[in-house]
């Protein structure tokens, strides 16, 4: 009898063994499917990791900095929406199973070809509106104008792409004179290229400002009252 208990005792430890393996082998499978919920505030490497997939895709998170800042936030939404997902800023487990999968929508400017990476893009168009509006302005005015059309680009009010901002039109008519006048087409000196990498990279002469103009050509009459002065640099003054 306590020979057919010893038995039946091994028997089940065996079996115990035999799942505990199973379940480690199944737990290691599955390792790669693992992911950390990043929101507002989050830190580290995995932020990093996000944000390089969200500006690889088009979708403007700022420096690749391990940070989850207001404009990694606003690129979750933007690739969100893009997505048709759950839309509340926060990536979680289906946000980051699209962004790191090929499925995912990303955002192409028009008029480049599909080769074209997204920094390569932005850097394009970023430049030629610096170059278009502030040619003649102070490196610092440049730097400025750059970061009034990103600071537009996490703004919920305008569009979510450097190329959509620039071309965005209020009762058929252009936001920007460059537009109309065509002179966004102009190659752009390689100071306004700079410029444009400058304000890529986080340079914020004019803080928060999405608005700017040349008092000496245009009234500005809603943006004087309606916005708040911030500064002037050169010929254009700036308001946010």
């Amino acid at each position: 009898m306590k020979i057919h208990q010893k038995r039946i005792v091994v028997s089940i430890l065996v079996l115990v063994l035999i799942l505990l393996n199973i379940t480690s082998v199944y737990a290691a499978g599955n390792s790669t499917n693992s992911y950390v919920v990043l929101k507002f505030r989050s830190r580290g490497p995995e932020v990093s990791k996000l944000q390089q997939a969200l500006n690889n895709k088009g979708f403007w998170a700022g420096n690749v900095d391990g940070i989850f800042g207001p404009k990694t936030e606003n690129a979750v939404i933007a690739f969100q929406k893009a997505n048709k997902i759950t839309i509340d800023g926060i990536a979680g487990k289906q946000t980051q199973s699209l962004l790191y999968g090929t499925s995912a929508s990303t955002q192409v400017s028009r008029g480049t070809s599909s080769g074209s990476s997204a920094e390569t893009t932005n850097v394009y168009w970023l430049s030629r509106i610096i170059h278009a509006e502030a040619g003649s302005e102070p490196y610092r005015g440049k730097v400025a104008v750059g970061s009034v059309i990103l600071n537009r680009v996490v703004s919920s009010e305008f569009p979510n792409t450097i190329k959509d901002v620039i071309f965005e039109y209020y009762n058929g008519i252009p936001q920007f004179s460059p537009v109309a006048e065509g002179t966004i087409y102009n190659t752009p000196s390689e100071e306004s290229v700079q410029a444009a990498k400058d304000a890529l990279n986080g340079v914020k002469p004019v803080g928060n400002s999405t608005y700017f103009f040349n008092p000496d050509k245009a009234e500005g009459k809603w943006i004087v009252n309606n916005k708040t002065y911030v500064t002037r640099i050169g010929d254009h003054v700036f308001y946010k």
